[in-house]
């Protein structure tokens, strides 16, 4: 099969109106060839498509994991170096996708957890772009609320973005802080509780609004 045909192909189950068939068909095809389009509908400019790419990232890598993990490294190496300044782009998507992949996936979170965290660690791997915080901050959620004894050490960092003005990474710092929920993090939690401004949120393959309210005190699906 063809590169464009590949694509559109993997575009049409994207959109397919019963995703999870969707996501059984591209997760039997050929996960090096699959995982090239994945990466290209990270900048899709339908939230719908863009989410769904990430949700099959993780289960096209993770399934690739299971029989061959240095090529499943080496997606993972890919989605780093994407968020690296020096790789010339912004890496949308990637920090999802990795939350996606680690959240499926309990090795490649043994290995690449602390990766993930650094990005809002600010003697770390910090990431000063705001909207790009806000996918770090959901890819790290995604894996908190699987495997949150990889994540633990977030705590201190998730602080900040719970203070933050901008209610998208107060929600997301909320929805993560609530599966390490310690004494550091409580008080944040209860005045968030109270916060009426509303987010959208992509949670069990649906991209929903809600309150930071919400998902500071439950997660709302």
């Amino acid at each position: 099969m063809g590169g464009i045909q590949l694509k559109k192909e993997i575009f049409e189950l994207l959109g397919h109106k019963d995703f999870e068939k969707g996501l059984e068909k591209i997760i039997q095809l050929p996960a090096r060839q699959a995982v090239n389009p994945l990466f290209s509908f990270f900048y899709n400019i339908d939230e719908t498509v863009k989410w769904r790419a990430v949700t099959a990232m993780g289960a096209v890598v993770s399934n690739l994991a299971d029989h061959d993990m240095e090529s499943a490294r080496v997606i993972m190496r890919r989605l780093v170096w994407n968020l690296n300044d020096e790789s010339g782009g912004i890496g949308w998507g990637s920090p999802e996708a990795m939350g996606e992949i680690m959240a499926r996936h309990d090795r490649l979170a043994q290995e690449y957890a602390n990766i993930l965290v650094s990005y809002i660690n600010p003697d770390g791997n910090y990431i000063e772009h705001e909207a790009l915080q806000r996918g770090v901050l959901w890819g790290i959620g995604r894996l908190s609320h699987v495997r949150p004894e990889f994540v633990r050490d977030s705590e201190h960092f998730l602080i900040p973005y719970m203070e933050s003005k901008d209610a998208n990474l107060r929600g997301l710092a909320a929805w993560t802080a609530r599966t390490i929920c310690t004494t550091k993090t409580k008080s944040f939690l209860l005045r968030l509780g109270n916060d009426n401004s509303k987010i959208k949120i992509f949670l069990n393959n649906s991209l929903i609004e809600c309150t930071v309210g919400t998902l500071a005190k439950e997660q709302p699906l």
